[in-house]
């Protein structure tokens, strides 16, 4: 008898497709890595970590934030984010201001002139003064080139169309408030880089000097000529994915001899705002977070309606919108936070504007809100997609007060 054996298995061609596809997703990983690795900064060591580890806020080898944070649920919030939202980026090109160097070069006849960029990213004259928040130059607020949230609208101007600056202000280390490229572009120019304690490390680890670094812990400051800018309070958190809360997150105040500005930074609600305007107020405007929010993540970012009650407390003049209108960051419509904090204001009788991304505004003589996105797009009420921080029942506003003289800290 004649024994045959089955034919043989062809694996080969198998197992060189799966070769292949191995090899590709490694070297799209390597890129990945490549693309992303000095982006992501670096952890402060040395005498930069000694002078953290003496801030109040800092406990146990981290920042503390202000309030006990409720954490969202991770299940949860990942499979709503896998499901979307509707509407969370525009369907049409949206209207972009597009100032040019000589126009901003002109000082504003008030001393205080706002030009806001889009998302966080804010020019501030003040009294002869230019300083630059939080700016945000590239196509995507991440770590890679090519991957992550990536822009509603182009850029106002160029990064170097801007005219001379004397100051970059940072409030804390999220890529959509620190960017990677456009601190290096920023650093032939001859400015300060102001920044809360230990962002001072993916700064340095950049290329910038160390004598162009300030550092500020909550409530001190530092001048410009004139201009005092002191650290404010904020309840938020920090990381580039090197560590939660290994870097200082704040707010800042803009203080001239005559005229005063507040930014919340990224922030829920807590008791620092009335602290804040105690202190440093009254201002001529206040530029406060009001987008990327979510009942899930309330103690982190505000909301339109705890924006406006911020506002308030910090008794804030002009409210000027931030934080929203150029990167898909929560799962709102778009124009969510725009038509909510119109309600709230209108409701508080708290006078709002609303620029266009690279639009300036007067404070002093600030025109009508003005809706400039598409009238048309859905969106949820407060009633509906409420957004309330916790431990409120421990906090003292006081949004009712009347303005003060204001004390410097």
């Amino acid at each position: 008898m004649t024994l045959h054996n089955p034919a043989p298995v062809r694996r080969r061609p198998l197992l060189r497709a799966l070769s292949l596809l191995a090899l590709v997703m490694l070297s799209l990983l390597v890129i990945g890595i490549a693309d992303a690795w000095r982006a992501l900064g670096s952890l402060p060591t040395g005498e930069r970590l000694e002078r953290m580890a003496a801030s109040a806020q800092y406990r146990g080898g981290k920042f503390v934030d202000t309030l006990p944070r409720v954490e969202p649920d991770t299940v949860a919030a990942g499979l709503r984010w896998l499901r979307g939202v509707e509407h969370s980026q525009p369907a049409a090109p949206l209207p972009v201001e597009s100032p040019t160097t000589s126009e901003l070069e002109v000082p504003p006849a008030s001393e205080l002139r706002i030009t806001w960029f889009g998302h966080s990213s804010l020019l501030v004259e003040i009294e002869g003064k230019r300083v630059l928040i939080d700016p945000v130059w590239s196509e995507r607020c991440s770590p890679s080139s090519f991957l992550g949230p990536a822009r509603f609208h182009p850029v106002p101007m160029p990064l170097d169309a801007l005219p001379a600056l004397d100051a970059v202000v940072i409030s804390h280390d999220h890529y959509d408030h620190l960017d990677y490229p456009s601190i290096v572009a920023l650093t032939a120019r001859p400015l300060r880089f102001i920044v809360p304690l230990g962002v001072g490390a993916h700064l340095a680890y950049w290329g910038v000097e160390l004598e162009r670094i300030v550092e500020l812990d909550w409530w001190q400051s530092t001048e410009l000529a004139g201009l005092k800018l002191v650290a404010t309070p904020a309840r938020h958190f920090s990381g580039r994915g090197l560590g939660a809360d290994r870097t200082l997150w704040s707010g800042w105040a803009l203080l001239g001899q005559r005229r005063r500005v507040y930014y919340s930074g990224d922030t829920a609600m807590f008791e620092g705002f009335a602290q804040i305007g105690e202190r440093l107020g009254p201002f001529d405007a206040a530029l406060i977070e009001v987008g990327a929010y979510d009942g899930m993540w309330a103690d982190v970012h505000l909301g339109p309606e705890q924006a406006v009650q911020a506002h308030r407390a910090a008794r804030g003049g002009v409210l000027v919108p931030v934080h929203w209108g150029t990167f898909d960051l929560a799962l709102h419509s778009w124009v969510e936070p725009a038509e909510r904090v119109l309600a709230a204001a209108a409701q508080e009788q708290v006078t709002v504007v609303t620029p266009r991304p690279g639009e300036s505004v007067d404070p002093l003589a600030p025109p009508p809100p003005a809706r400039w996105w598409p009238p048309d797009v859905p969106w949820q009420t407060a009633e509906q997609a409420p957004v309330v921080s916790s431990h409120l029942d421990r906090l003292s506003l006081r949004a009712q007060a009347q303005p003060a003289a204001a004390s410097a800290p």
